[in-house]
Parts: C-alpha cells; sequence; structure tokens
C-alpha cells in the first residue's frame, strides 16, 4: 500500500483498484470541475477479518432508492472522471466513510444519499468491510464516455430499500448441494466447493477450482437453478456447461513450487459482507496445506463483484509462508481451448467450446485471468491447467481478476473479441477513475 497525503491535513492509505474517493479539492465554484488529482485506492483492501459461519448472514448492506428529485442541501460534491480513451460503463465508485467523516463531520454515513447533478436519486449501496455491523464505505456506480467527467452531490436523508428485482449481484452458501457456495451477477454466475463435498459418498470432490456458469439473462438465477436441480442444460437462462473437477476451473489458484501446483482442499468456512444490490463482497477460508520444504499455508480469499461486470476480483491472503509465495491463477484445459497469454497486460485468456449433459454443442465459453498492473506473468502449465505464476506482495498476498464469458449471451461473440475485453479490463484495472470530494461552501 502507499500513503498519500492530501491538503487539509487529511492523509488517506489506497492501493490499486477500482477507484475509491479520497482526493479532495476546495469548495466548487460555477463551471467544469477541477480534476487534478487522482484516486486509485481498491475497494476491498480491508485485511480480512476472522471467517464466520458458513450461513453467516450479510451486514450493512443497505441500499438507497427515492423517486424524483430529493430534498435537503448538498453536503459533498463527488466528481468522477474517465481518463480512458474508451466508455466505462457502470463502473463503481466506492467513498470512504472515514474520509467523508474527515471531509464533513455532520455527514453520517448511514443517511447519507446520492444524487446527480440536477437532485435525481442514484441508487447506493452501504457496504460493511469488516463484519462489525457499521457501513464502512458508500458506492454508487456511473456511466462515462472516453474523457468525460461527472458530478455528483451527497445529501442527508432517510434510505430506502429497493425491491428486489433491483438487485445485481447476490450470493450464498448452498448446504442443500454438499456445501456449495455460489454468487453471480446480472452476467455470470459461479461456484467454489465447500467441506462436505469431501466426503459425499455418490461424488465425493476435493477442489478449490473456480466453477463457472453460462447465463444469457439479466435475472439472478442461482436460487432456481439450485432449487429445480436442471442447470446442466440450457432451458433458456443458460446453464452450467463448464467442467471443474480438480483443475483450477476459471480463476482457482495454488502455490507453484519445484515444477508443481500444491493447491488447497475444498473451503472450510465462509462468511457474506455485502450482498447487493450493487456490489457483492465475501469471503471463503481454507485450511492449511502443506507445501515442499514443511510449510503449511492458510488462506483467506475475499470476493469482490460488481454489478455489469464480467469480472471478479480476487483478494487472497496467505500465512504460513516463508518470504514471498510463487503463485499460480489457473484456467482449467479442456478440448479444443484456445490459449492466449498478454504478457503486456500481464493477463491470460483462453476461448473455447461446449457441450450440454446430452453432449450437444452449446457454444463458445471464455475464461481469462488478469493480473495487477505491472505484476509479473510467467506462463506455465499443468496436466489440467493453463497457470499465470505470479508473486505474493509483502503483505503474503495476491490480487487479481478472473471473468468469463458465453458467446450466446451476445456480450462477447468470438476469441478476437474476448481478447480485446480482457485488455480493457486490464487496462481499467492500471487506470482507475479519477475522483474528487469537494465540500460545499455552505458548510
Amino acid at each position: 500500500m502507499t500513503r498519500i497525503r492530501f491538503g487539509w491535513a487529511l492523509s488517506a492509505t489506497v492501493s490499486g483498484g477500482t477507484c475509491v474517493a479520497v482526493a479532495l479539492a476546495a469548495p466548487p465554484s460555477a463551471g467544469a470541475p477541477s480534476l487534478g488529482a487522482k484516486s486509485v485506492s481498491n475497494p476491498a483492501s480491508a485485511p480480512p477479518a476472522a471467517a464466520q459461519s458458513p450461513e453467516t448472514r450479510p451486514t450493512n448492506s443497505k441500499p438507497a432508492q427515492a423517486k424524483g428529485s430529493l430534498p435537503g442541501a448538498n453536503l459533498v460534491t463527488v466528481t468522477a472522471a474517465n481518463p480512458s480513451a474508451f466508455a466505462r460503463t457502470r463502473e463503481t465508485v466506492v467513498l470512504l466513510g472515514s474520509e467523508l467523516a474527515k471531509l464533513v463531520p455532520s455527514l453520517e454515513i448511514k443517511k447519507a444519499l446520492v444524487v446527480d447533478a440536477v437532485g435525481r436519486p442514484v441508487v447506493s449501496q452501504l457496504v460493511d468491510m469488516n463484519g462489525d455491523d457499521e457501513p464502512d464505505e458508500l458506492v454508487f456506480q456511473v456511466d462515462l464516455a472516453a474523457g468525460q467527467a461527472k458530478r455528483f452531490n451527497l445529501r442527508l436523508g432517510e434510505r430506502q430499500p429497493l425491491a428486489a428485482r433491483e438487485y445485481k449481484v447476490y450470493a450464498r452458501f448452498v448446504r442443500e448441494r454438499h456445501d456449495d457456495f455460489a454468487w453471480e451477477n446480472d452476467l455470470v454466475a459461479h461456484r467454489m466447493y465447500g467441506p462436505e463435498l469431501e466426503t459425499w459418498a455418490k461424488d465425493s470432490l476435493v477442489s478449490s477450482g473456480i466453477d463457472t456458469w453460462a447465463k444469457r439473462t439479466h435475472e439472478l438465477v442461482v436460487n432456481e437453478w439450485y432449487m429445480t436441480d436442471d442447470y446442466h442444460r440450457d432451458n433458456g437462462q443458460g446453464a452450467d456447461f463448464y467442467g471443474v473437477g480438480k483443475s483450477r476451473g476459471c480463476g482457482g489458484l495454488g502455490i507453484w513450487a519445484n515444477g508443481k501446483l500444491y493447491p488447497s482442499r475444498n473451503f472450510v468456512r465462509s462468511r457474506v459482507l455485502a450482498n447487493g444490490p450493487i456490489r457483492l463482497v465475501f469471503e471463503l477460508t481454507y485450511a492449511p496445506w502443506e507445501i515442499p520444504g514443511g510449510a503449511h499455508i492458510s488462506e483467506t480469499k475475499r470476493v469482490v463483484l460488481d454489478a455489469g461486470t464480467a469480472f471478479n476480483r480476487f483478494e487472497s491472503t496467505f500465512s504460513g509462508g516463508k518470504g514471498a509465495l510463487a503463485v499460480a491463477v489457473g484456467i482449467a484445459k479442456h478440448a479444443g481451448s484456445a490459449l492466449r497469454v498478454h504478457a503486456g497486460s500481464s493477463s491470460m485468456s483462453v476461448w473455447e467450446p461446449v457441450k450440454d449433459a446430452q453432449g450437444s454443442v452449446s457454444g463458445n465459453l471464455g475464461c481469462a485471468v488478469v493480473l495487477s498492473a505491472g505484476a509479473g506473468l510467467e506462463a506455465q502449465a499443468s496436466d489440467l491447467d493453463y497457470l499465470a505464476v505470479t508473486s505474493t506482495d509483502a503483505a503474503e498476498r495476491i490480487v487479481y481478476r478472473a471473468g468469463s464469458t458465453w458467446d450466446r449471451a451476445g456480450q462477447v461473440r468470438d476469441l478476437d473479441a474476448w481478447a480485446k475485453t480482457v485488455e480493457n479490463v486490464a487496462a481499467k484495472a492500471a487506470a482507475p477513475l479519477q475522483v474528487q470530494l469537494a465540500p460545499l461552501a455552505t458548510n
């Protein structure tokens, strides 16, 4: 992490990722906003807290919605600008409660509402990042053309609940399916495997690989697909075509040592920290496993998935190592798959044909892994996976993104388009939105 010190004797701790508004400016005057400072902080940089039971309920993930123009005085102006030469849609802006309190002590984050420049309400969400039942962040989304800036304001008011149809992300522990953990947004769905599956008499599996489900609906499907138990064929919404087994699936990892992959077993605990409508945050904990040299490594994996993106942000923190660890993030090898390694953007992508449970051709699926900007990527392979090998940082962690797409969903049609999508994801991660906060002159 980097300690950046701003004016007004205020400092903020930031690291790479989706933008977090911490840059400060003088009270705005009429005319175009000033964009002198950049914010490059990470929405999920809070260190993992102790894991809870798999069924822990989400806390303080409260949305706000209102109709028409919201009353009340504006307290803070938020300006978000796109530094990229391409449009960025449904980008998540993260406002840190601690910084808002320093800027405007009277602004209570639990009552903060977001409005656009003309006072129309913007859907926002309070997020508790450490499980203490208190909100730490206020998030909302914005669409920006290349080089465009938009201004929003914060006001105080009563936050109202949203209808279920407004929720675009969802996650839960699925005890009835042998301890799966499943999550999704309006574009993609995934699952990982829990402890009971290791001992299931019918079809046991030890794997920390990541399953990806192909969706061609913007509806949330996890509960429905588990309820009907018919999700290995496409009934109009998509299906689970992807084979994981003991592979890394789409973005799972292991420790790389002496030219061999050492993965963990299934996760042992889970907890959900935020569950929509915009942002999903959860953690999975893995029991220690042995690697060469006698070390026993444990892992806490924090996952962030926002509405409107095909890519999850993974932050894995390890303990028990003796210095930096080589970590291999993988994509399963399947028949007919085409691999591309993008060294310049520290990313790797695969495009492959998929079939349903009856063996019928069901289009093509893409999976990709994007490491942090500037991270070294050593391309390796095992019998089961293509691997992107990198090293942990000084905090014994790695941060990366992994995502998937299905050509029949209509978003990405072929390998070249998928490669371009992956390059854009890497470019956005390397150059977050520029965000400024300014108290209004009336405060």
